[in-house]
This record gives structure tokens, sequence and C-alpha cells, in this order.
């Protein structure tokens, strides 16, 4: 009966911290929705966030070459360059 209770207890606490954390959201701008259609299915949209730093132009378009061709990322390939030119112009080193 304690494990119960410690374990109903730990859910709780498990589930209000993850109430408390919200997605930080994209940066508006052309794009986005692109973006927000074709990679939020396979990860989190904190990845760009996360890589900004590292990834020019050609950095970005070889993470969306990886995630098609690697990954298998479902994403038509009228789509990349939409996706390349925000996550190039929001997220892109100096962007």
């Amino acid at each position: 009966m304690r494990s119960l209770a410690i374990a109903g207890a730990l859910l709780l606490v498990a589930g209000a911290a993850s109430a408390a954390e919200s997605p930080v959201p994209l940066k508006d701008a052309p794009g986005r929705q692109l973006v927000e259609n074709n990679c939020a299915g396979c990860h989190s949209l904190d990845y760009p966030r996360i890589n900004a730093p590292f990834l020019d132009r050609k950095g970005w378009e070889a993470e969306v070459a990886k995630m098609i061709n690697a990954y298998g990322a479902p994403i038509p390939q009228e789509n990349v360059p939409g996706i390349v030119d925000y996550l190039t112009r929001s997220y892109g080193v100096g962007g």
C-alpha cells in the first residue's frame, strides 16, 4: 500500500513538472508553418534554437537533407527550399 502511495505521489510531481514546461515557439517569419508542419511530427521544435549557433545556410541544407535521407522524414521536395530559407533567416549563424 505504501508503494502505491509513493508511486502516486511521484506521478503527481512528474505531471506537475511537465505541465509547467511549455514549448518555446518558433520565430514568427515566412516559412514557420512549413517547419511546424514538416518537422514537428518527428522531433521537438526546440531543435532549431539548439543548433542555431552552429549552422549557416549550407549547414541547414545538410540538416534537412539528413532528416530526409538518413531518417526518412516525409518532407516533400518542394517544401525543402522554404524550410531551409526559414531556418537560415531565423536561426542561421548571424540570423
